[in-house]
């Protein structure tokens, strides 16, 4: 089997700068819920039969105490942040696993839901339906792949390498050098993509770098070294820790298990149950929403 994961906050955001409004019976903004849940049940009718989204509950998180400017709430319009609840709660009622998330992020729910799934032995293939460059780092073979839906992109390990320049295992030291302006934190001064990408493609990690540097004393690693010591410390390190989701820390993820699952058993990815049987779920919001009775 397939598993599908899905950043339920991403594809809310995505529906709702491509759709026209349109309210329900009550005024209430209703049309990226009903883009979103059209798009979930075009998987289900291409062949999709574990599906799990995750989503941002509230947008900010413990990464706020990490960096002061992270991504907030702050200048959401009124209309899309009034559909982040619906949204949970339209997807509940198609009978699909939704993980909304508080302390934590959507990304980690899917990082940590993809691990988990990848342990499976009766799951083939995992898609982490987002184009987050975070989820990159999660990224394993082919059995854990991203999927860009809208560009219809599937990227692997080797996908990973030939995007960025460097592995996944990479990637959280990549972007705490580079920066992401879309999750509201610079890159550090004189590092773009592909000086960033040089160094890591070699060493992996800064942390093998300044140990392979120290062992082989060269003056071009030294010279590296020196540049970056000070900044690992400080806001290098705090770049990965914003940067990092928990998918790649293995010794975290039991933790976050118990917490993502509330009030849900005790398994990420049991595996997800089958959707295709579930369509008469949907309740009276089906209406609200727009949905024909036969869908």
């Amino acid at each position: 089997m397939e598993v599908h994961l899905v950043d339920g906050t991403y594809e809310l955001f995505r529906h709702f700068h491509a759709l026209p409004r349109a309210q329900d019976s009550n005024g209430q903004e209703v049309a990226a819920v009903r883009g979103v849940l059209g798009s979930i049940l075009g998987m289900i009718q291409s062949g999709a039969t574990h599906i799990g989204v995750a989503t941002d509950h509230v947008i900010e998180s413990f990464r706020n105490e990490l960096w002061s400017g992270y991504k907030t709430g702050d200048g959401i319009e009124p209309d899309l942040l009034s559909q982040f609840f619906l949204l949970e709660e339209a997807v509940t009622a198609l009978g699909i696993t939704v993980w909304p998330m508080v302390e934590y992020e959507a990304d980690d729910a899917l990082a940590a839901a993809a691990a988990e799934a990848a342990e499976d032995r009766r799951v083939e293939r995992v898609f982490l339906c987002t184009p987050d460059k975070d989820l990159a780092q999660c990224v394993r073979d082919t059995r854990i792949v991203q999927l860009d839906r809208r560009r219809s992109i599937v990227r692997d390990e080797k996908g990973v390498v030939a995007k960025f320049g460097v592995s996944p295992v990479s990637i959280p030291d990549y972007l705490a050098l580079v920066g992401d302006a879309a999750d509201g934190y610079p890159g550090l001064p004189g590092w773009g993509a592909k000086s960033t990408a040089a160094v890591l493609s070699r060493f992996r990690t800064y942390r093998s770098h300044s140990e392979e540097s120290a062992q082989m004393g060269r003056d071009s690693c030294g010279s590296i070294q020196r540049r970056l010591r000070g900044l690992w410390r400080g806001r290098l390190q705090d770049g990965r820790s914003r940067t990092g989701t928990l998918g790649i820390r293995r010794g975290q993820i039991v933790k976050f298990r118990h917490h993502a699952c509330e009030p849900h058993d005790s398994q990420v990815v049991p595996v997800l149950p089958p959707s295709q049987p579930l369509f008469g779920r949907l309740t009276p919001n089906r209406q609200a929403l727009g949905f024909a009775a036969t869908c």
